[in-house]
């Protein structure tokens, strides 16, 4: 079958592979015939050679963590052929860890997890793959076109499932959401703050483009200049940009008593001229929160299908701002000026 990869840490090794093996049965019992794969900084990063890990006993990964597939087979009885379904990316360490051993993966203390398309774990840009039932996630049917934005949207079902953990130490009663960042995760984390009844707030640097629509369209205010020129203070940041200057100016935005999540990762190696004692004086006088979230567990998935199932479909259909057939698979990790979320579709 053919099969998207890399060689870890060697730029430029992409390839299509024409005869990648068949998924062996001990990657699990469910059997998928892949409908589409997303692509995400992630797989970028992992192709510049960055980081990545192939499985035990080969030099290549398939890469693809956002996944959307149908069953072929499976013999638990846990799904049924046809039906929609995504594979979970992060696997429990073999110890495990304490948070691993209760089904917490994402939360994982020593770093032995395993990850599909990111480390030790082949990906889902390939024809075929295998889900145990614990790592598959069913989806309403009517998301045959839009269920690849699951693994984006459990990461922010995640970062609101803390949110809402943290607000609990006092009486919470948040009532306004900024989202710094516009890009698929940004997006749907202001999809997640207008399904929970916030007055919903987007900053990102497009002035032109579907950005300010998409925004719009779940009745949020969209805005494109300084978040330090704001003129309200949200009671809930939601940081999806990773850019150092903006990370700074969210943490000293936030209302008292707010909650900043930080949901985007910075590269590192900038420095920055800022007055970290007005920082701390701040957070700790106005009892604030800020805190780093990524990854998912299976609640989290279940949460996101179920988020994804009450949003509107055309709504979710205008993320995707690209679709590429598996024959021009290279041109999908060439990102564009106007591209949200760029996917793979291995139906046609």
């Amino acid at each position: 079958m053919r099969a998207v990869t890399v060689i870890p840490g060697v730029p430029g090794s992409l390839r299509l592979l024409d005869d990648y093996p068949e998924p062996p049965t001990e990657e699990g019992s469910i059997l998928v015939e892949a409908v589409a794969v997303g692509i995400c900084g992630t797989d970028l990063e992992i192709i510049e050679g960055q980081y990545g890990e192939a499985p035990p006993g080969t030099d290549h990964l398939v890469i693809g963590h956002e996944s959307l597939g149908r069953v072929i087979e499976d013999p638990t009885g846990t799904l049924q052929p046809g039906d929609l379904v995504a594979g979970i990316v992060r696997h429990p360490d073999p110890l495990p860890c304490p948070n691993c051993a209760v089904g917490e993966w994402d939360m994982c203390r020593n770093g032995m997890f395993t990850e599909h398309g990111i480390k030790a774990l082949p990906g889902f840009a390939r024809q075929r793959w295998r889900l145990q039932p614990r790592f598959a996630v069913g989806l309403d049917p009517t998301l045959d076109e839009v269920g690849v934005l699951l693994e984006p949207t459990s990461v922010v079902v995640k970062a609101w499932d803390h949110i809402d953990r943290i607000g609990r130490r006092a009486e919470w009663q948040p009532r306004t959401a900024l989202i710094t960042g516009a890009g698929p995760i940004g997006l749907l984390a202001a999809l997640l703050a207008s399904q929970r009844g916030l007055s919903v707030h987007v900053l990102d640097l497009a002035t032109e483009g579907p950005k300010p629509e998409l925004a719009g369209a779940l009745g949020a205010t969209y805005h494109s200049g300084p978040l330090d020129q704001l003129d309200f203070e949200p009671d809930v940041i939601v940081e999806c940009t990773g850019a150092p200057v903006v990370v700074l100016e969210a943490m000293c935005r936030v209302a008292p008593t707010g909650i900043v999540c930080l949901a985007g990762v910075s590269s590192g190696g900038r420095i920055i001229d800022f007055d970290a004692g007005a920082l701390n004086r701040t957070l700790v006088l106005e009892n604030n929160v800020v805190f780093g979230s990524v990854n998912a567990n299976r609640r989290h998935w279940d949460a996101a299908a179920e988020a994804l199932s009450r949003a509107d479909r055309s709504w979710l259909g205008s993320l995707i701002t690209r679709r590429v057939p598996l024959s021009e698979y290279a041109s999908a990790y060439s990102p564009g000026p106007q591209d949200i979320k760029v996917v793979i579709d291995f139906t046609v």
